[in-house]
C-alpha cells in the first residue's frame, strides 16, 4: 500500500484534502433487503411490510437485479466476500426466486470461493424441503428470529411461531443441511424476569447454534411499543440479566466479540464483520443502505427508496439518496462501526479504509483514553469495558 505521505491530498468542494487515494479498497459484500412479512411486529422499526397473498416474487428480482446493474461501476474488480439477505423475512420466497436472483447476482460480481451467503428466517416460514432446496443453492448459513421462547413473551412481541416450532426449527435447519447459523434472542422483555431471560438462553444454547445474537428490547420511534409502551423490567434486574446471561454465554463456549454478538470459535459472522471494519457492501432493494469506496478516495453512502410499491414502479428511481463522507465525518463514521468489536481493530485499518492519517484522530484518542473508555494500545484501537458499556460517550468524543 502507498504511504500516506508519498500520496498525493485529494481536492474535495474545492478545498485541499488530507484525504488519501485508496489504492488497495475494502472487501466487498451485498446486502438484499426483502420488506415483507407476515405481520408487522410491534417493536420492529425495519422497512418492512405486511406481505399481501401472493408476492411480486418475479418483479422484484427483476428490479433487485436491475437495482445491481447501477452499482456496478462500484466493485472495481472486485468479487463478492458475503451476502446477506435481510428483511422483513426473506424465507417468505420460494427457493426458485432466491436461485434465479443468485445465478443473476454471481453472472454480474463473481463469488468468492469460501463466499458466505446467509438468509434471515424466522421459525413461522419454516418448511423442509424449501430450507433443503436453499441449502443446494449455496446458501450456507442461516439467520433465524427466534426472539423468546416463551409463549407469553412471544404473544407481547407479537410472534407468529410458539417456543416449539422455534426449537423445531433449529432442528430442520441442521437436518437441512445448515452446519452454520445464527439464533436470535432477545432480552429485556416486557415482564421478563432474570429466570425467564436465563431459560430462554438456555433452551438456544442447548440447540447448538454456531453464532447467538443476544441483545437488549429497545423502544424505537415510529414503532407500536414507542407509542404504547409496554411495562419493561427495571434498570437492576437488567443489569443482573445482561451479567448473568453473559457468564453463560462465556461457559459455553460462545466468545462475545460484538456488543450483541456471541460465536463459538471460527464462527463469527463474516458478513457482519466486514461492517464493523467499514468494509464496502452494496444494498440493493427498497430501503437498503450500502457504503461503497472508490480509488480516489471518495466514500460513498447510498439509500434505496423505501416504499415496494415505489420500488417496483419502472418510472421511479431505485436509489433515494447518496452522501459522501467528509473528513469531519470520517472519524466518527469509522469509529461508529470498529468500536463494537470487542476487540475492536488494528489502527493501521484506519488510515486503509478512510485514507485519513491517524493524526486526525488524536485529539479525540487522547480524551478517551484519559476518560478511561478507550485503551491505551497505539497498535489497536478498541474500547475498555467502561467505554464498552458507554460507547456513545466514547463516540461523542470523536464528532466534529
Amino acid at each position: 500500500m502507498t504511504s500516506e505521505s508519498s500520496a498525493s491530498p485529494l481536492i474535495f468542494g474545492g478545498a485541499q484534502s488530507p484525504r488519501a487515494a485508496l489504492p488497495v479498497l475494502p472487501p466487498l459484500a451485498l446486502y438484499i433487503h426483502i420488506p415483507w412479512c407476515v405481520r408487522k411486529c410491534p417493536y420492529c422499526d425495519f422497512n418492512s411490510h405486511t406481505a399481501s397473498p401472493v408476492l411480486p416474487e418475479e418483479e422484484y428480482v427483476d428490479a433487485l437485479l436491475a437495482d445491481l446493474d447501477q452499482d456496478l461501476h462500484a466493485v472495481h474488480g472486485r468479487e463478492l466476500s458475503s451476502i446477506f439477505f435481510g428483511g422483513g423475512t426473506p424465507s417468505l420466497f420460494s427457493a426458485k426466486a432466491l436461485g434465479r436472483l443468485l445465478k443473476g447476482v454471481e453472472q454480474r460480481i463473481p463469488f468468492a470461493s469460501d463466499i458466505e451467503i446467509t438468509l434471515e428466517a424466522n421459525p413461522g416460514t419454516f418448511e423442509q424441503d424449501k430450507f433443503v432446496a436453499y441449502r443446494k443453492l449455496g446458501i450456507n448459513r442461516l439467520s433465524i428470529g427466534i426472539q423468546s421462547f416463551q409463549q407469553e413473551k412471544l404473544e407481547a412481541l407479537g410472534r407468529i411461531h410458539n417456543g416449539d416450532e422455534a426449537v423445531r426449527a433449529a432442528g430442520m435447519a441442521r437436518q437441512a443441511g445448515f452446519d452454520n447459523f445464527n439464533l436470535d434472542l432477545m432480552h429485556g422483555l416486557p415482564n421478563q424476569s432474570l429466570d425467564d431471560a436465563l431459560a430462554d438462553l438456555r433452551t438456544a444454547i442447548a440447540l447448538k447454534p454456531t453464532h447467538l445474537s443476544w441483545y437488549q428490547l429497545t423502544l424505537e420511534p415510529n414503532t407500536v411499543f414507542w407509542n404504547q409502551p409496554p411495562t419493561l423490567p427495571e434498570d437492576d434486574t437488567l443489569w443482573d440479566i445482561q451479567e448473568a446471561g453473559q457468564a453463560l454465554l462465556a461457559e459455553h463456549g460462545y466468545a462475545q466479540y460484538e456488543v450483541s454478538a456471541y460465536a463459538l470459535p471460527g464462527r463469527p459472522a463474516r458478513h457482519n464483520l466486514n461492517y464493523w471494519s467499514f468494509g464496502d457492501y452494496i444494498g440493493i432493494g427498497a430501503g437498503a443502505h450500502g457504503k461503497l469506496s472508490h480509488p480516489d478516495g471518495r466514500i460513498i453512502r447510498t439509500w434505496k427508496t423505501r416504499l415496494p410499491k415505489d420500488y417496483l414502479n419502472p418510472a421511479k428511481s431505485f436509489k433515494a439518496g447518496e452522501k459522501a463522507l467528509s473528513n469531519e465525518e470520517m472519524p466518527f463514521e469509522f469509529l461508529m462501526n470498529a468500536l463494537r468489536l470487542t476487540e475492536g481493530v488494528e489502527s493501521r485499518l484506519y488510515p486503509e479504509r478512510t485514507g485519513m492519517s491517524l493524526d486526525s484522530l488524536a485529539e479525540g484518542r487522547r480524551d478517551a483514553e484519559q476518560s478511561g473508555l478507550l485503551r491505551v494500545e497505539p497498535s489497536r484501537l478498541a474500547a475498555t469495558e467502561r467505554g464498552q458499556l458507554f460507547l456513545n460517550d466514547l463516540l461523542q468524543k470523536f464528532l466534529t
